[in-house]
């Protein structure tokens, strides 16, 4: 017979170092409803890999909860991040000329995969150390990489385990509850392990979420001050309108956006500010600003931040193409840090990936931006270099537009991220690659094997190899003459595109490829959208 929860040891899975805000603003909406419940949060990114196994048992068998919720960051193995060159290994054993190079990057790519290989099965092994030292125990599994695999996991997971999907607030307190009247989207692993699935059917309320309590967050987490000299997530909306071609944002947190309090956001904040003594704050929206009605809630938000006077370096993924010259104002003058955002340069790759906004509009809203006063705050420029519909054409428009927000803000305060997209299931991108034969329809998106791996970040020929060897030429230059490497990548295919030779090449196989893709997708049994189609028909010019 079910019944309420009395302990809730949260366990945050190894990653690199990131503060764990999403368990936290769960452990506190927990909290603040439940308030007679015990709650620990156990970190085993701070804890050494040998020692996490042991650590997590004595956490069991002194707190015996009568819940354990995991929180899982990413499960993909092609996802780089501060901790994993990734990158670098597939543009050496894909473009390097040299051959000890591509061997030394095959033998890292075994190294990555293993890696990979064993954190999962490492995390998979501490839910069953739970269900053998705890065997009436409830597993609880979230965070962003079951919010996509979700039924994969759950499949995984010892039995009476639970795999919640997309916001975790309201099904948790279900479950503390007793999970006698369920709420929210989840998989269900029974004692006899069957998989069962739930939809979400009814809203989270949103404005609900209070300021985070701090002060309870430091009794129940004792890491918590191992993060405060980094960046701090705030997240202040959710839910995503936009149908971007890559994304599942609006899937995991549904199309609807809803939004905090912004009196509560800013409360938050200043708690951070002048208690903890942070200085970094990263709004953790899938977009900080994104439409006319959340830039309006922006506006709120930062009209609170310059009321209290707060102290504060922020910064998160922006949208400019409802910016106006009052927003950009107050974001410099309430501390803005950064301007990071999707960058292309060219309106037909726009379009082809349906990010729904104007160049023209963007490279305005960088205009007000320098009129409201920005100085050396750092333009951060994320190019999905190659994305389908890439073509030397608009490869030179994306040049041409980084030269002129060179002008504009100084060459280095312009920072180009060369990033390719990730192919993530279940997405447009996916389903237009599967058609054109790139991917097979049964293709495991969580495949160990390096070449699918390397499939599923999305640099195909004949670009692909232009762009690698001028990203490994960069990196390779002596010094990099103390440039920055996303700089020098992007000047060096600009000098590679004005060899006619170069130019003459890539256009044949631009069109040679096309012309496959064409026959490919007129012998689908199914429609598939070409996002290619949008290619320029215009003579492009040398840059």
């Amino acid at each position: 017979m079910p019944t309420e929860a009395q302990t809730v040891l949260y366990v945050r899975l190894p990653c690199w170092k990131i503060y764990p805000g999403g368990v936290i603003y769960v452990a506190d909406y927990i909290h603040k409803q439940r308030p007679g419940i015990r709650q620990h949060l156990l970190d085993l990114a701070l804890i050494a890999p040998g020692e996490r196994r042991r650590v997590l048992a004595q956490h069991l068998r002194t707190l015996k909860p009568d819940i354990v919720a995991f929180s899982w960051r990413n499960m993909q193995s092609f996802g780089p991040h501060p901790e994993d060159d990734a990158l670098d290994v597939v543009m050496n054993f894909d473009h390097s000329p040299i051959w000890r190079r591509r061997l030394r990057a095959a033998w890292d790519a075994i190294r990555i995969v293993w890696d990979y290989t064993a954190s999962r099965l490492h995390n998979f092994g501490y839910m069953k150390l739970v269900r053998r030292l705890l065997p009436t125990t409830r597993i609880v599994v979230g965070g962003t990489a079951v919010s996509i695999f979700g039924k994969y996991v759950a499949e995984k997971c010892p039995p009476d385990s639970i795999v919640v999907i997309g916001e975790g607030e309201d099904t948790m307190l279900s479950i503390v509850d007793g999970f006698v009247a369920p709420i929210g989207e989840y998989f269900h692993k029974d004692a006899m392990g069957q998989v069962t699935h739930r939809a979400r059917v009814e809203t989270f309320n949103l404005p609900s979420l209070t300021a985070v309590d701090f002060p309870y967050v430091e009794s129940i987490f004792p890491n918590f001050h191992d993060y405060l000299d980094g960046d701090i997530g705030v997240h202040t909306k959710r839910g995503c309108p936009l149908q971007c071609h890559f994304c599942l944002y609006n899937k995991i947190e549904g199309p609807n956006q809803r939004y905090r309090d912004p009196v509560e956001i800013a409360k938050e904040i200043e708690t951070l500010s002048k208690r903890y003594g942070v200085k970094r704050i990263w709004f953790t929206d899938a977009q900080f600003c994104s439409t006319k009605r959340s830039v309006d809630h922006v506006e709120k938000i930062l009209d609170e931040m310059l009321a209290r006077k707060i102290d504060i370096h922020w910064s998160g993924y922006l949208r400019l193409n409802h910016l106006t010259p009052a927003v950009a104002r107050k974001m410099v003058d309430s501390g803005i840090s950064s301007i990071d955002l999707s960058f292309t340069g060219s309106q037909e790759i726009i379009d082809s990936l349906t990010l729904g906004y104007s160049l023209d509009q963007q490279m305005e809203a960088f205009r007000m931006f320098k009129a409201s006063g920005l100085t050396d705050q750092k333009v951060k420029l994320y190019m999905p270099l190659n994305a389908p519909g890439e073509t030397v054409c608009t490869l030179s428009k994306s040049i041409e537009k980084i030269n002129e927000l060179y002008a504009l803000f100084g060459r280095d305060n312009v920072l180009p991220f060369i990033f390719f997209i990730g192919i993530q299931p279940n997405t447009p991108v996916e389903r237009l690659l599967i058609g054109q034969g790139y991917l097979p329809a049964d293709y495991n998106p969580l495949s160990f094997n390096p070449f699918v791996i390397k499939k599923l970040l999305y640099n195909p020929l004949p670009l692909g190899r232009l762009i690698g060897r001028a990203y490994l030429e960069a990196l390779e230059a002596p010094n990099n003459d103390f440039d920055y490497i996303g700089r020098a990548t992007m000047d060096i295919i600009d000098r590679e595109l004005s060899k006619p030779e170069i130019l003459a090449a890539c256009r044949e196989a631009e069109s040679r490829q096309k012309e496959r893709r064409s026959i490919r997708i007129r012998t689908s049994p199914i429609p598939i959208p070409d996002l290619a189609s949008t290619e320029t028909t215009t003579t492009c010019g040398q840059p």
